[in-house]
């Protein structure tokens, strides 16, 4: 029998780790962002994944070849969806920032990740309806949405009220219009790692008879969904690569030139490419400028393992949740945004916002935290 509380501080610690995960690549010059975001991803879809699950679970491939065909490619196949939505929340973040974006996508990814599941198994009403636990849960996940509405509404008031030299001040390829549309498809496809989730519960099964402990039952599933993030990542940054000519990029060279070393100074080429702008020397010429490398895979390698340990956290927390496993995902949605906001207010995204705004997300961010404690409540109660 798990512990809901203990399964909301878990939750937390994934919203903590995934809210920070793009915080390293602010610190990585002259790569082009296709390098950098597979290099990450390396980190986050196929080494963390493997490893954590080899170290914490028995029999890992024992467990995988005992399993079923089809329980092995459906986590896969929604994990390329989910790699369709991971990629476009790393666009997101460049255009719309840490708090707006985080708001957008995961209102549309707490929607679809956390209803559809009971839906397709047709247990929406037995869990949600019929049980004064599951009125609660649902309170809490409605309570959600109210929080990430009001934190989206102060995004939007903060970025309309700004002049574009300080909008691309605070994010500084802001882009309202191209990152709505980014966001709304990310957070539509991101949903589908909840799927793949649930796709996996067979594996969780066999993996807990070979004596894995209920903490980590859920690692050999998230081997297979990353793996197919994994594919859809890999596939469009290479074909980045190979537009931008950026490969040489991971040995030190086709590196930009001058002094554009700084993510500001970057420019975005329709196809989602870095570019950079050359910058004249003393001399009146332009100097080529290596790239720090071994501090860009190491940022690099960080904000991969902390992209990951959103998930490490997530199966923790959801081990402890029970029968209402699925309201997890909204405890994970609501954990992003609130130190997503957190992380914006650090960066000073909100430092030109009237005070009326300021406290509009607060407010926001204030109502996310109870709704965490609702859910938490609810499932308490049904335990």
């Amino acid at each position: 029998m798990g512990n809901p509380l203990i399964g909301v501080a878990f939750h937390w610690l994934g919203g903590l780790a995934s809210a920070s995960f793009y915080v390293p690549y602010r610190g990585v010059k002259r790569w082009s962002w296709e390098v950098y975001w597979l290099t990450g991803g390396i980190f986050s879809w196929l080494l963390a994944p493997w490893f954590f699950a080899s170290i914490q679970t028995n029999d890992l491939l024992g467990v995988l070849a005992a399993t079923p065909s089809p329980n092995i490619w459906w986590p896969v196949f929604f994990g390329v969806l989910w790699g369709f939505g991971g990629l476009g929340y790393g666009l997101t973040m460049r255009y719309l920032g840490l708090s707006l974006g985080m708001a957008v996508v995961l209102g549309l990814c707490t929607v679809f990740g956390t209803l559809v599941p009971p839906l397709f198994l047709g247990d929406f009403h037995e869990k949600l309806l019929a049980t004064a636990s599951g009125n609660i849960i649902l309170a809490g996940i409605l309570l959600t949405l109210v929080g990430i509405i009001v934190v989206a509404m102060a995004g939007a008031r903060k970025d309309a009220a700004l002049s574009e030299e300080e909008k691309a001040a605070a994010v500084a390829e802001f882009d309202f219009k191209k990152g709505i549309v980014v966001a709304i498809f990310a957070g539509i496809m991101s949903a589908c790692f909840a799927f793949g989730l649930a796709a996996g519960e067979p594996i969780k099964a066999l993996s807990a008879a070979a004596g894995t402990g209920p903490l980590w039952t859920g690692l050999p599933v998230l081997c297979l969904v990353m793996f197919g993030g994994l594919i859809t990542n890999a596939l469009w940054c290479g074909y980045l690569v190979v537009k931008n000519r950026s490969a040489g990029q991971w040995v030190g060279r086709g590196l930009g030139r001058g002094v554009a070393s700084d993510p500001a100074a970057q420019t975005v080429s329709p196809d989602h490419g870095a570019t950079f702008e050359p910058a004249a020397t003393a001399a009146g010429s332009t100097a080529p400028a290596r790239a720090p490398m071994l501090r860009n895979y190491l940022l690099c390698a960080v904000a991969g393992i902390a992209w990951y340990f959103q998930f490490f956290f997530y199966t923790m927390g959801e081990s402890q949740m029970g029968r209402y496993g699925f309201s997890s995902w909204t405890l994970h949605m609501a954990s992003i945004i609130i130190f997503g906001t957190l992380w914006g207010f650090a960066f000073r995204e909100w430092k030109d916002a009237a005070p009326r705004v300021r406290g509009m997300v607060w407010s926001g961010v204030a109502i996310l935290v109870l709704a965490t404690i609702v859910i938490g409540y609810g499932n308490y109660r049904g335990a």
